[in-house]
């Protein structure tokens, strides 16, 4: 019985932290979207914009404090969600969902986080950009291939600031909204499947024993 106590436990703190999940990357969205209004994605003008928002703009340090904060927390989150589904034994049959769902989630936020290291235009993002990009070029075939399309031709430029802010702001933002809530939504589900099958193994017995005291005085 208190195996039984500590997986329930474990599954409905899995789906807390679900919901902290799809909080936290609303949350990197939304502030995502404000500080968007002011950013410009070239190459100088990325640094002067941030440094406008920071400085100029009011509570701009804030929401671009707590954009940050929430971007990186939600991975932090996101695998201790994973983690505990394991041990909640999370394998029903909506478990391919979630898994696949909230593994994929971990992997785009991850991508969100790797795209947003040009965005500032700062000396580590650019060099540390230009090192990683030389290690996705010695990939066999696709590799140069991959950099010229991440860059947009090679050198780090307004084009590379460009593009790197479409994948981040417009394409893995909403890839990551969606997974978010697709994983909930499966948790949720599981929740409701479990409950199902505990009154149905409750209700059984219950009419097992109806049917055998009636068939008792029927024989009396």
């Amino acid at each position: 019985m208190k195996a039984q106590e500590i997986t329930f436990s474990l599954r409905r703190t899995s789906t807390i932290l679900a919901v902290s999940v799809l909080t936290l990357t609303l949350v990197a969205a939304l502030t995502g979207i404000l500080l968007a209004f002011y950013y410009e994605p070239t190459a100088g003008g990325s640094y002067n914009s941030l440094r406008f928002m920071t400085t100029v703009i009011p509570n701009g340090w804030l929401f671009r404090s707590i954009h940050d904060i929430a971007g990186n927390l939600v991975i932090v989150v996101a695998l201790i969600q994973l983690v505990v589904m394991f041990f909640g034994e999370r394998f029903r049959r909506s478990w391919l969902t979630a898994w696949i769902s909230g593994i994929v989630f971990i992997t785009i936020a991850m991508g969100l986080g790797w795209t947003a290291m040009i965005l500032d235009w700062s000396q580590v993002g650019f060099w540390r950009l230009k090192i990683e990009l030389g290690i996705i070029e010695s990939i066999p075939f696709a590799g140069t291939a991959l950099r010229d399309i991440l860059t947009g031709g090679g050198a780090l430029n307004t084009l590379t600031v460009a593009r790197m802010f479409t994948l981040h702001s417009y394409i893995l933002s909403i890839v990551a909204v969606i997974l978010s809530i697709v994983h909930l939504a499966s948790l949720v589900w599981q929740e409701r499947e479990v409950k199902s099958e505990a009154l149905d193994s409750t209700a059984a017995p219950t009419a097992d024993s109806l049917s055998t005291a009636l068939s008792d005085a029927s024989n009396a």
